[in-house]
């Protein structure tokens, strides 16, 4: 039987992006991990992640919440850093 961490790890992103995930979209980790697997498989979905984790960032800011603003940072900092090679993508 699989564990959420190994779906975590085959899905290809971090439990920390996993999350970011279903805070933005309001859904259970399971399902943050489906639409994540996904989303790394389609062709925009590299860049709809990372807009995922740029609205968190947006939202933390409003909230003046200091803690999630730094976790967002790094998220979208790991996110970039782990799709080198789709960064081309990134900004469309």
């Amino acid at each position: 039987m699989l564990t959420i961490e190994d779906c975590i790890e085959l899905c290809g992103l971090s439990a920390e992006e996993i999350d970011a995930i279903a805070q933005h979209e309001h859904i259970p980790e399971m399902q943050a991990i489906e639409l994540a697997e996904y989303l790394v498989h389609c062709d925009d979905g590299i860049p709809r992640i990372k807009h995922i984790i740029q609205d968190d960032l947006a939202d933390a800011r409003q909230r003046h919440d200091t803690e999630a603003i730094k976790r967002y940072r790094n998220v979208l900092k790991h996110f970039i850093a782990s799709h080198p090679m789709r960064d081309q993508y990134l900004d469309r």
